[in-house]
């Protein structure tokens, strides 16, 4: 099922020309041709590919993954990562989900990295999650934070190598492969991580909550108060309380700011917002800098960041 492929060059010609069978947009902007040597492992699956390859040259690279995804992780000297203009933290692994990104090391870099067909990882995404219209476009390029990263890293070692050894097992190939999805999808700030919670909460609530839960999503943008949502449950505020501290953990208050957060986050994401505080105003938050410490404490950035980013 699998296809290996492994190349050993001194020319680098060579590393364009295999990169782009892998990502077809990826460019070596510019690289030293007097010292390159390249080493080069994959295994290729239909609308996923495990790479593993060292490159010792000083090099200047672009991508642009508009019907790929990439994750992957850059160890050199004076790596510099920048995805759309914004500088990314090369010590973690990174996500190129649309838009460009761009790398820059000199003397050797290590590259690991999951590529993925977005069309195939969309449709995988949403089986898991029953979200039939989640996307996974322009995310966050960074881990949520270093665990998550080290996490990742853990899983292609182990992914990459269970699939050197059984590439032609298509039944354990296609394992692997959604193995390698769900932890990139887990490891990085993206629509799927939203979507598995509200599965899980709505699943393993009573009645009364799943029914909660559906107003508050259904009527986020809109003025609601702890009554409202208990009227449409059929049940008095004071129950819907315990209900919801009970089956979630939570309140139905704090359900609400996060449903907004998640919708500002997501508006902030799809660069279509004039402001931060217009995205705040429009999701429900009196206040713009109390919105900025709840989008920090939960997403690990501040809002203006994102709006930047994309």
């Amino acid at each position: 099922m699998g296809q290996r492929l492994n190349v050993r060059s001194t020319g680098h010609e060579e590393v364009e020309r295999v990169w782009q069978r892998f990502v077809p947009s990826a460019r070596l902007d510019r690289i030293d041709p007097k010292r390159v040597s390249f080493s080069w492992d994959s295994v290729e699956l239909p609308g996923f590919s495990t790479v593993a390859y060292e490159l010792a040259a000083s090099v200047h690279s672009s991508i642009r993954m508009d019907d790929q995804i990439m994750a992957c992780r850059l160890v050199g000297d004076s790596v510099r990562l920048e995805a759309d203009g914004h500088s990314v933290d090369p010590r973690r692994p990174w996500l190129g989900a649309g838009g460009s990104t761009e790398a820059q090391w000199t003397h050797t870099a290590r590259v690991r990295a999951f590529v993925f067909d977005r069309t195939d990882a969309e449709r995988v995404a949403r089986l898991a999650t029953g979200d039939d219209r989640l996307v996974l476009r322009r995310l966050a390029p960074s881990a949520r934070d270093r665990d998550a990263g080290l996490q990742w890293e853990r899983s292609f070692s182990y992914v990459s190598t269970a699939l050197n050894a059984v590439h032609d097992d298509a039944i354990l190939a296609v394992e692997l492969r959604r193995h390698a999805l769900m932890s990139t999808l887990s490891a990085f700030h993206t629509p799927y991580l939203d979507a598995m919670q509200r599965t899980h909460q709505r699943s393993a609530a009573p009645r009364t909550v799943r029914r909660a839960v559906a107003h508050i999503e259904a009527h986020a943008r809109e003025p609601l108060t702890l009554e409202d949502i208990a009227a449409a449950s059929g049940i008095s505020a004071r129950g819907l309380q315990h209900a919801f501290r009970r089956a979630l953990d939570t309140t139905p208050t704090e359900y609400l700011r996060l449903v907004r957060l998640s919708g500002a986050h997501e508006e902030l994401r799809a660069g279509t917002a004039v402001s931060v505080a217009e995205v705040a105003r429009r999701w429900g938050f009196s206040s713009a800098s109390r919105f900025a410490r709840y989008h920090r404490e939960h997403y690990g950035q501040n809002p203006a960041q994102i709006a930047r980013m994309f």
